[in-house]
């Protein structure tokens, strides 16, 4: 069974000889730490498991096999900001465990992962403590050898890693007494890292197929890489159900759909579209349980709100039940399709159409010219939905047109963003009065489904005999915020179509 832990640490190495020979400089009394205690020296070795062109290090993920050690076993790290990498892990075995295989397929796919680096440690460790003789962080002086075929390499590294519940102030406090004693933070991220730069065997640099630097197509194709890349990071985070990881997950695909339509004269459509339409499967695999995940939030706050004068039955306990039903066919839908042919077969063809875009003529043109153009096509075309709804009668084939707007704003959101970096604040501008729109559709469609929701929720009670009366007042409170909604959007839509904001991209 794999078991996960936050890893914040900084990793130090001495800057010259003299320094080294002086040794790890004595840390009591830097910040709050009273006493260093010496807890010994351990012998580890661990083999670095990844693809034969270093799929894994490229993306700066670690999978190795370590003996030795209290903690000895299979390791995968994850990274999450600059010196943060969440570890997870599971017990020793001669294979690599099926949970981390999963956790890392969105990178290795169909390659094998197989040894790359052994790299051997002795390392001496101090626990760092307060005035109470609680843990602050545990320091590990390492003299490594890498080992990679015949080819090896050596080196001194001092690492220290925070305890839970202590903030990384620490760490910068005991980096600047290090800086004194001749210590300074590693340029390398990781041993492997590290270990591959000095045995001639780091990840090879991505190269980029847009065409020259300054162009619309090595702009729409940067893009495009920035969200596959955003895709597959969020892959494990799905797996192991971390909070907004679907949603995160869900936009990255919208981003890239949307993309492709917005920068058709940029990109051959004959081509994107196809991978279009998987990115669509993708998105209502993973939507199932977002959308579960958000409609759950929602009626759950709504039920807080009421008084409870107005809540009869077992209502809680009928949504959760309601709702662990759901989320669990939602979630199991929603790996299967992380765990298909089929989605490893979406992402190798996102890479090789990164790797050989199929540009058109408009991509060998400045983005000051293709970008505005790109972003004014999307908003007509939201105009014209935004239009098309507010003429309708209050109904069913509103809140269709409502929500056919809602996804056309989102669009025009999205080529906003996508144009900032060329376009500056004009597009910023234009990008933030969309999403106010975007905002209030949005709460409008969800009021549809909660609405939806609230019906078969009723149903359920009545049909167990239990009071269906607070799910008719949630459903009343659903159908006034609609309205609500629908009055407010023809101002919230003058402010984002107003011509300075269009006039300002030109």
């Amino acid at each position: 069974m794999a078991d996960t832990k936050r890893e914040i640490e900084r990793k130090f190495e001495f800057s010259k000889a003299k320094s080294a020979r002086r040794g790890v400089p004595d840390l009591t009394g830097t910040a709050a730490i009273a006493a260093v205690t010496d807890q010994g020296t351990v012998d580890l070795d661990a083999v670095y498991y990844d693809t034969p062109d270093q799929r894994l290090a490229a993306d700066g993920l670690t999978l190795r096999r370590r003996t030795g050690g209290a903690d000895e076993g299979w390791h995968l790290k994850l990274p999450v900001s600059p010196g943060v990498r969440d570890e997870v892990g599971a017990e020793l075995s001669d294979t690599v465990p099926p949970a981390l295989s999963a956790l890392v397929r969105s990178r290795v796919r169909d390659a094998a992962l197989a040894p790359q680096v052994r790299l051997v440690s002795s390392r001496r460790v101090s626990h760092l403590l307060d005035a109470d003789g609680a843990l602050l962080a545990e320091l590990s002086t390492d003299e490594v050898l890498a080992e990679r075929g015949d080819t090896t390499a050596g080196w001194t590294e001092v690492e220290v890693e925070l305890a839970e519940g202590v903030g990384p102030d620490l760490l910068d406090a005991v980096e600047k007494t290090f800086r004194k004693a001749g210590l300074k933070v590693s340029d390398a991220p990781s041993k492997l890292a590290r270990a591959l730069a000095e045995t001639g065997a780091e990840p090879p640099a991505r190269t980029s197929g847009g065409g020259p630097d300054g162009t619309a197509g090595a702009h729409v194709v940067a893009y495009l890489a920035e969200q596959r890349d955003a895709l597959v990071a969020q892959d494990p985070a799905v797996r192991r159900d971390l909070p907004d990881s679907v949603h995160q997950m869900r936009v990255a695909t919208r981003r890239l759909r949307s993309a492709f339509k917005t920068y058709r004269k940029v990109l051959d459509r004959e081509v994107t579209d196809p991978i279009g339409e998987e990115l669509r499967w993708l998105a209502a695999e993973l939507g199932v349980d977002r959308d579960q995940e958000v409609l759950m939030e929602r009626l759950q706050a709504h039920l807080a709100e009421l008084p409870r004068t107005l809540l009869t039955g077992p209502v809680r306990t009928r949504l959760r039940t309601w709702n662990t039903a759901r989320r669990t066919g939602s979630r199991r839908r929603a790996l299967a399709a992380l765990d298909s042919d089929r989605y490893v077969t979406l992402l190798n063809g996102l890479d090789a159409l990164l790797d050989e875009p199929p540009l058109l003529d408009g991509a060998a043109k400045s983005p000051k010219k293709i970008l505005p153009k790109a972003v004014l096509r999307d908003y007509a075309r939201l105009a014209t939905r935004i239009d098309s709804a507010l003429a309708l009668d209050e109904g069913k084939e509103r809140d269709l047109a409502l929500h056919e707007a809602r996804k056309a704003a989102k669009r025009v959101r999205y080529a906003a963003e996508s144009a900032e970096p060329e376009l500056g604040k004009p597009a910023k501008h234009l990008a933030k009065a969309v999403k106010k729109v975007q905002t209030l559709l949005g709460d409008h469609q969800d009021s549809v489904v909660a609405r939806e929701a609230l019906r078969g929720l009723a149903a359920l009670a009545t049909d167990a005999g239990e009071p269906a009366f607070t799910w008719g007042v949630l459903y009343g409170r659903e159908e006034a915020l609609a309205e609500r909604r629908e009055r407010e959007l023809p101002d919230i839509w003058a402010k984002a179509s107003a011509p300075a904001l269009r006039t300002a991209l030109k």
